[in-house]
C-alpha cells in the first residue's frame, strides 16, 4: 500500500456522509417513477419500496372501483377469505388477483373488507387510507389502494402468501421457527415501526403475532392494515383484554408506548413459542428463570446470552408505565446487533420452498465495459470477488500518509484487522470480513475505498444490498472518481430492483474508467 498525505476518514461508517464538500458525482436519490397501476381510476406517483425491496416495484397508490375488486376476489367468495376477525371486529381479508396491464404478469393482492357504516363518511376514510397508502417499506405489507363505493369500505394491500407469524409459531406442521429466524422477525418488525414513527405514522394498532407475514421470500412484513382501526369510532384492540396495554384499558387511547407494549407480547410469543399473558410472563421473568419462558421446541438451540438480552428488552417492552419501555429507535439498536446467519435466506430459515425469480434484465451500458464492468453487468458476484481480491490495495494509492508518531499500537491493531478481513474475503467467509473491515472502518484513521469496496461485495453474498450500497457510495465519497465504486453502486441497485439507476451507475462508470484510460496513455 502506498503513502501519502495523513487525514481522518470523511465519514464515520457505512451510512454516514463526509463533512465538507461532497464528491463530484453524486448517488442517485431513491426514485420515484410514474409507472400506471393496474386497474386503477386515479393514482398518485408509484414509489420503490425504502431501503429496495425483494420482487416487483410496489405500485402506484390508487383507488379502485367496487367492480374491480369484486372481480379480482371471485366475487368475495368465501374460499378467497385468508383472514377473519370474529364478532368483535367483523372484517374479512380476501385473497385476490389484479390483471397485469402491458404485458405485466398478475399481481396478487390482499383485499380488506370493512363491514358496513364501519367508515360513514367515505372523505374521512380516503384520507386515513391515502396517509397509510404513502408509506412504502420493504419490511410492510405495503397498501397500495382504497375503495369507497357506497356504504362499502376496503382496503387493498400487498398479498403475503407464506402465512402470519401466529400460524408459524402456533400451529406448525412441519417445523418450528429456529432461533435465528426469530431474532430477523423481531428486527425486522421493529424496523417497520421505526420506519411509520418516522414517517408520522408511529401509532399502530393491536399488534400481534397475526399483524406479521411472510412474502415471497419467507422475509417477515408488518402488516399495513393495523396502520388503520377498524372503524371510525371502533376499537383499536379486538384481542383478548390480557394482552391489551394497560393505560388503553384506562383511558381508551393508542399511544407511541401503547405500540411498544404489544410489541412485547410479540417478544413473547417469539421467546416462548405460545401465548402466555404478559403478567404471568413478568411473574416468571422476575424470577430469572430463562428456561420457563423459552419454547422447548427449540430444544436449546439457542444463545442464552441472547435469550436473557430478549427476554430483558421484553420485559422492559411490557412495564406497566408507559415511560418505562424503551422507544422504537432504542429496540432497533438493540435487535441489530443480534442476529446472526445473515447469509442464510428467510425462505431456508422458514422451511419454505426456494422463491421463483422474475428474470431481471441486465443493464445495458452504452460504453464497452471492462472485465469489473462486464462482471458487474452480469451480477456475477463471483467474479467481482475475483477482481476485487487480485486487484489489492493498489487502488488506494494516495488515500492516506501516515507520521511516525501516529504509528500507534491503535493503528497496528487496525492494520491488523484489515488483514484478517483480507484473508477472510479471500477464503469467502463473508462474515467474519465484514466484521473485521468493520473494526477497521469503526477505528477511522485511514480511509480505504478499497476495503469499503470489499465489504460492499461482502454484503451483497449476505444479502444485504442496503448495507452494499451505503458502503459503495462511501467509497465514492473516499475516491470521487474511482470506477470501482460506481460499479459496485451499480451491482446494489440492481439487487434493489432500482435498474434505471443501475444502468446510470454502470455507464458513469465505465466513462470514468474510459478517462482514466486516455489519462495513463497521455496526448
Amino acid at each position: 500500500m502506498g503513502c501519502c498525505r495523513s487525514s481522518l476518514r470523511p465519514g464515520a461508517g457505512a451510512g454516514t456522509h463526509a463533512a465538507g464538500k461532497p464528491p463530484r458525482h453524486r448517488p442517485p436519490p431513491p426514485p420515484t417513477t410514474n409507472r400506471p397501476s393496474t386497474n386503477a381510476h386515479r393514482t398518485a406517483p408509484s414509489a420503490r419500496a425504502s431501503g429496495g425491496g425483494g420482487g416487483r416495484d410496489v405500485p402506484a397508490f390508487a383507488e379502485f372501483s367496487l367492480a374491480d375488486l369484486r372481480a379480482a376476489t371471485g366475487g368475495f367468495a368465501a374460499e378467497n377469505i385468508v383472514s377473519e376477525s370474529g364478532e368483535k371486529a367483523p372484517n374479512l381479508v380476501y385473497r385476490g388477483q389484479l390483471e397485469g396491464s402491458g404485458g405485466a404478469p398478475p399481481r396478487a393482492i390482499a383485499v380488506k373488507k370493512f363491514a358496513k357504516l364501519a367508515w360513514p363518511d367515505p372523505k374521512q376514510f380516503a384520507e386515513e387510507a391515502k396517509g397509510v397508502g404513502g408509506l412504502r417499506h420493504r419490511r410492510m405489507a405495503n397498501l397500495i389502494g382504497y375503495c369507497c363505493d357506497g356504504d362499502e369500505r376496503l382496503l387493498v394491500a400487498e398479498f403475503m402468501p407464506n402465512d402470519t407469524l401466529a400460524k408459524h409459531l402456533f400451529h406448525w406442521e412441519n417445523q418450528t421457527i429456529e432461533w435465528a429466524m426469530r431474532l430477523r422477525v423481531a428486527y425486522y418488525i421493529s424496523q417497520a415501526l421505526e420506519y411509520c414513527s418516522i414517517k408520522g405514522r408511529p401509532l399502530y394498532h393491536d399488534l400481534n403475532a397475526y399483524r406479521v407475514l411472510f412474502d415471497e421470500n419467507g422475509d417477515p412484513r408488518l402488516s399495513c392494515f393495523g396502520l388503520m382501526k377498524n372503524s371510525r369510532d371502533g376499537k383499536s384492540y379486538s384481542t383478548n383484554l390480557a394482552y391489551t396495554p394497560p393505560e388503553y384499558l384506562r383511558n381508551g387511547r393508542v399511544t407511541p408506548e401503547s405500540v411498544i407494549f404489544s410489541f412485547g407480547t410479540v417478544l413473547l410469543d417469539l421467546l416462548s413459542g405460545k401465548r402466555i399473558p404478559p403478567s404471568h410472563a413478568l411473574d416468571i421473568m422476575r424470577g430469572r428463570n430463562i428456561e420457563a419462558i423459552m419454547d422447548s421446541h427449540l430444544e436449546g438451540n439457542y444463545s442464552t446470552e441472547v435469550a436473557t438480552t430478549l427476554v430483558n428488552l421484553a420485559s422492559q417492552c411490557l412495564q406497566y408505565e408507559p415511560r418505562d419501555r424503551p422507544d422504537i429507535k432504542k429496540l432497533v439498536s438493540i435487535l441489530e446487533p443480534l442476529q446472526t446467519k445473515l447469509e442464510v435466506p428467510s425462505y431456508v430459515m422458514l422451511g419454505i420452498p426456494k422463491p421463483v425469480e422474475e428474470p431481471q434484465a441486465p443493464p445495458t451500458p452504452q460504453h464497452p465495459l471492462s472485465a469489473m464492468g462486464e462482471a458487474c453487468s452480469r451480477m456475477d458476484l463471483t467474479a467481482i470477488h475475483q477482481i476485487l481480491f487480485t486487484t489489492h490495495y493498489r487502488d488506494d494509492e494516495g488515500s492516506n500518509e501516515l507520521s511516525f508518531q501516529e504509528w500507534t499500537q491503535q493503528m497496528r491493531d487496525m492494520l491488523d484487522a484489515r488483514k484478517r478481513g483480507d484473508f477472510a474475503f479471500k477464503d469467502k467467509d463473508f462474515k467474519t470480513a465484514i466484521d473485521c473491515y468493520s473494526q477497521f472502518v469503526d477505528v477511522g484513521t485511514m480511509v480505504s475505498p478499497t476495503v469499503f469496496a470489499r465489504r460492499s461485495l461482502c454484503y451483497l453474498m449476505c444479502d444485504q444490498p442496503d448495507a452494499a450500497l451505503r458502503d459503495a457510495m462511501q467509497a465514492q465519497i473516499v475516491s470521487p472518481d474511482w470506477p470501482t465504486a460506481f460499479y459496485m453502486q451499480s451491482v446494489a441497485l440492481s439487487k434493489l430492483n432500482m435498474q434505471s439507476d443501475a444502468v446510470d451507475m454502470l455507464n458513469e462508470a465505465s466513462e470514468l474508467e474510459e478517462k482514466r484510460q486516455k489519462s495513463t496513455k497521455g496526448p
